[in-house]
């Protein structure tokens, strides 16, 4: 439709987003901050000091979702404005124990509800970029004395946030409430903020918050790390052969593989017998900071796929540029299954994409010297028969 790619983030890395946003636009300092974000349908709590995020959660509640459920007629009354703030903190209750009073010293809202709410007060005459828990009381007696939200004359009230306005000011003011918050300050940045940061540091290729990521989790799950650097070496010299075979920057393609290297024994914490099912588990559903959904996805693909049969996976095999990391991943593995450096120098990989198939040429002298691979390497050449794109091994 728009000629770019659409890019799904869980609620954790949308908070995470959010606060970068909105701490690149505030004065450095030790403070500790308590970032909020009221969308539509979630709510982002995040705690942080400068640029540095400590914790992130979402919570499915929002303006549109409140005011939908809440207020259907757009009526406001004392009992329904109660009811929505009391279910607003049902669902809110835990983020007590994550963001307690003590553990910020200031909060800050932003973009949203918050936004709407404080244009409102500013033009009301409060004090401008805050919002305090005495106008937004104020604010509430305003909605009751109007008792609908088509009768609501407020100046700075936008005609896309009247709809969604009951909702909105029951889930902060609920909010507010619940964490102790006596002013909200008003940030400038927002989630969009922290995405274009973010895109520009990936292509400065500064610090990428994906690479301590996929290391965080490699400590955490207690991975091999040198059989994970020899795995990478490996597979990263298979798949430079492929893509010097064609047009294009490899940089992405072995980065990414190299992250499914580090990773392609995370399941072992869980068990030795079908790691690789566990551990693409594992990042099917771990909040892995930096990574959209679709890169989770894929890379859950490759470490699923990087031992065993090949069509248990549920992946696009008409996407070349995925089933060469999927098989420099998987001849990596194979090279490396004794757990040494293996002696790959004399191998060779190629592939003819008019065939849709790739082929490895190995001396027969190396086939002799190292009979257990040669072996394993025509096992190989087993599980790619009748797939689209089809393996074979040639000895010279």
């Amino acid at each position: 439709m728009l000629g770019f790619p659409i890019e799904v983030i869980a609620g954790t890395e949308e908070a995470r987003l959010i606060y970068q946003g909105v701490a690149h636009l505030l004065p450095q300092s030790a403070e500790r901050r308590l970032v909020i974000d009221i969308g539509g349908r979630s709510t982002e709590l995040v705690l942080g000091c400068g640029l540095e995020t400590l914790h992130t959660a979402s919570y499915r509640v929002g303006s549109v979702a409140w005011s939908m459920k809440y207020f259907p007629n757009g009526e406001f009354t004392e009992q329904a404005l109660y009811r929505a703030e009391i279910a607003a903190q049902a669902v809110l209750d835990e983020a007590l124990s994550s963001y307690p009073r003590q553990q910020w010293d200031a909060a800050y809202g932003a973009s949203g509800t918050v936004g709407a709410v404080a244009d409102i007060l500013t033009l009301a005459g409060w004090p401008e970029g805050e919002i305090s828990s005495e106008g937004l009381h104020w604010l509430v007696k305003c909605l009751l004395r109007a008792g609908n939200v088509n009768l609501v004359e407020l100046t700075g009230l936008k005609d896309d946030r009247r709809a969604v306005l009951g909702g909105g000011v029951s889930v902060l003011r609920g909010l507010m409430d619940l964490l102790k918050i006596d002013t909200l300050h008003v940030a400038q940045g927002a989630l969009r903020h922290g995405v274009l940061l973010e895109m520009i540091e990936r292509q400065g290729q500064s610090t990428d918050a994906r690479d301590a990521s996929v290391q965080r989790l490699a400590q955490k799950f207690a991975a091999d790390t040198k059989q994970a650097e020899r795995v990478g070496a490996v597979a990263g010299r298979l798949l430079a052969q492929l893509v010097a075979q064609q047009s294009g920057d490899a940089t992405g393609l072995q980065r990414k593989l190299r992250w499914a290297s580090t990773l392609h024994e995370v399941g072992m914490a869980i068990s030795n017998s079908d790691y690789h099912k566990h551990g693409a588990y594992i990042l099917e559903n771990a909040d892995t900071v930096g990574f959209s959904l679709p890169e989770l996805h894929r890379l859950g693909l490759l470490v699923l796929g990087h031992r065993g049969k090949l069509k248990k996976l549920e992946a696009d095999f008409e996407e070349v540029e995925f089933v060469m990391q999927l098989l420099a991943l998987r001849l990596a593995v194979i090279l490396c299954h004794a757990r040494q450096d293996p002696q790959d120098q004399a191998l060779t990989l190629t592939y003819n994409p008019k065939r849709q198939r790739f082929t490895l040429t190995v001396d027969e002298a190396w086939t002799i010297d190292f009979p257990q691979s040669a072996h394993l390497l025509r096992q190989e050449t087993l599980a790619w028969q009748k797939m689209l794109w089809s393996f074979e091994l040639v000895v010279q």
